[in-house]
C-alpha cells in the first residue's frame, strides 16, 4: 500500500490499550489510524477530518457509539464496524439496524478485525464491477435507477441516493434480477457474507431505511416491492 493510496481508519474505544494496540497493527499494515477515546471527540474528528472507515465501541462515556453512529449516519455513509461485548447482542443487532455494517465481539482477535475492515474497504471500493449483471464500465441501469459500484453511486431520476455500502449491496443484488424474489436469507449473504450473523428484522430495518432514503427524492419511488413472509423483489418496468 503506497504512501498515495493509504486509507486510514479511525479507531473509537475508551480503552486505551485496545487503541494503542490495534492502532500500532493497523499502522504496520499500511493504514493511517486516528484515534478517540469518546463519542463527543470523533464526531468532531470525524466531521473536520473524514477516514475511510471507523471501528467503533459500543460503550464510551459522553456519547455512546449508538448516538455517535446514528449522528454520522445525519451526514455521512461512511463504512462502520462497532465493536461490542459478547453479552451485547441486543445492541449487536441494533448497531446493524441504525447502519452499521459489521460488528465483531470482545475480546477478539486483532487480526480478525483487520480482515473484516479489509473486507469491509474491498466491499465499499466496488473496485470489482459483477459481469453478471453490470456493464464493463461498471454501472448498473434500471429504468430511472444507476448502480456505478466504481465510484459507490446510486441515482434515481439522475438524483443522487446516498446509501451505505450494505444499503448499496442490497440495492444491487435486487436490481440485478427484477421480478425476481429474494428471500431474507439470500439477502443476508448478499450484504454479510458468512462473517456476521443478523437476523430478518435487520435486513427490514435496511430496506425501510432505503427506501425513506429514495422517497426522499422521489415521494413515488415504489420499485422495491415486499412480498409478505416471502421476501423482497425489486419491481420489472
Amino acid at each position: 500500500m503506497t504512501e498515495r493510496t493509504k486509507q486510514t481508519i479511525a479507531l473509537v474505544d475508551d480503552d486505551r490499550n485496545i487503541l494503542t494496540s490495534v492502532q500500532m497493527t493497523l499502522e504496520a499494515e499500511g493504514f493511517n489510524v486516528r484515534t478517540y477515546t469518546d463519542g463527543e471527540a470523533a464526531l468532531q474528528g470525524l466531521t473536520a477530518y473524514p477516514v475511510d472507515l471507523a471501528v467503533l465501541d459500543i460503550k464510551m462515556p459522553r456519547m455512546d457509539g449508538m448516538e455517535l453512529l446514528q449522528r454520522l449516519r445525519n451526514r455521512s455513509n461512511l463504512p462502520v464496524i462497532f465493536l461490542s461485548s459478547k453479552n451485547e447482542e441486543v445492541d449487536q443487532l441494533m448497531g446493524l439496524r441504525l447502519g452499521a455494517d459489521d460488528y465483531i465481539t470482545k475480546p477478539f482477535s486483532q487480526r480478525l478485525l483487520l480482515e473484516r475492515i479489509r473486507a469491509l474497504l474491498r466491499r465499499n471500493e466496488a473496485s470489482k464491477a459483477e459481469a453478471s449483471g453490470a456493464p464493463a464500465g461498471g454501472a448498473l441501469m434500471r429504468g430511472d435507477l444507476s448502480l456505478d459500484e466504481l465510484r459507490h453511486k446510486c441515482t434515481w431520476r439522475e438524483q443522487d441516493v446516498p446509501l451505505t455500502v450494505t444499503e448499496f449491496l442490497l440495492v444491487k443484488t435486487l436490481a440485478l434480477r427484477p421480478g425476481l424474489v429474494k428471500s431474507r436469507d439470500q439477502l443476508i449473504d448478499a450484504a454479510y457474507g458468512d462473517t456476521v450473523y443478523v437476523d430478518d428484522r435487520t435486513i427490514d430495518s435496511h430496506i425501510k431505511r432505503v427506501r425513506k432514503k429514495f422517497r426522499q427524492v422521489d415521494d413515488d419511488f415504489n420499485q422495491i416491492e415486499t412480498l409478505y413472509g416471502i421476501g423482497y423483489r425489486y419491481r420489472e418496468d
